[in-house]
């Protein structure tokens, strides 16, 4: 398999605070990749790290070339992150927050992308006009999601989207993602606190602690040994 992203020895700090010491990861093209920890292990602070918003050192690779530079930078590079907290344009319309995900593209098929997008999330067609403050909690995750796919990214970063969101509406989401994967071939890193459905999610997981990887290996591994889970995984 082709190494899509690569972090060799990842230092990132917050001011005089050092938040990851030494991260290495990688994620192979077309894979579903999960991090997980506990609070304050760094799992925010490494995708932070990936998209360029964060103070960092050491090695971060794309297809083989070094990430550099701002979050700008990144999404030019194929890197699109969904932020923690969602992060939409809550004044915006669902259709202007769209076309802001497409904003490092200089071709004319951002029409084209927005009934893309929509076939996964057929409302949004209907309800381009609506200001995105006004949707439900769900629907602004999935509204996040779309306006990443907008820029056909090379890699998705998802941060804790299950935060504040249903059980019903999380596994909609999952499933999504899931076959945007299989149908697409997009290459996802996911930040993520409920172990259970990431690991169902993925191929692959770290597991962070304090700054640092702790555990690396298969997805179906850490959900089956009961010492990892309950020492790391927290259930």
């Amino acid at each position: 398999m082709t190494n899509l992203l690569e972090l060799d020895d990842v230092q990132a700090r917050y001011g005089a605070v050092q938040a990851l010491h030494g991260v290495s990861l990688t994620v192979n093209e077309g894979e579903v990749v999960s991090v997980l920890g506990a609070n304050g292990a760094g799992k925010t602070t490494t995708l932070r790290a990936i998209s360029g918003t964060v103070s960092r050192s050491g090695t971060i690779e794309l297809f083989g070339k070094t990430l550099k530079g701002g979050p700008e930078a990144a999404a030019r590079a194929g890197v699109a992150h969904v932020p923690e907290g969602r992060g939409t344009f809550v004044e915006l319309t669902v259709e202007e927050n769209l076309r802001l995900g497409a904003y490092t593209r200089r071709d004319r098929t951002v029409k084209d992308d927005i009934k893309r997008v929509s076939e996964y999330f057929p409302w949004m067609l209907e309800r381009g006009g609506q200001r995105a403050g006004t949707l439900s909690g769900g629907e602004q995750q999935m509204l996040a999601l779309a306006r990443a796919l907008m820029s056909r990214p090379r890699l998705l970063l998802l941060d804790e989207p299950s935060l504040g969101l249903a059980p019903m509406i999380v596994r909609e989401f999952f499933r999504t993602v899931l076959h945007l994967n299989e149908n697409e071939g997009l290459t996802v890193l996911v930040v993520e606190q409920d172990a259970r459905i990431a690991l169902a999610s993925s191929s692959r997981a770290y597991v962070l602690e304090v700054g640092r990887v702790a555990l690396t290996g298969s997805s179906a591994d850490l959900q089956g040994d009961e010492s990892i889970r309950r020492s790391y995984l927290g259930y």
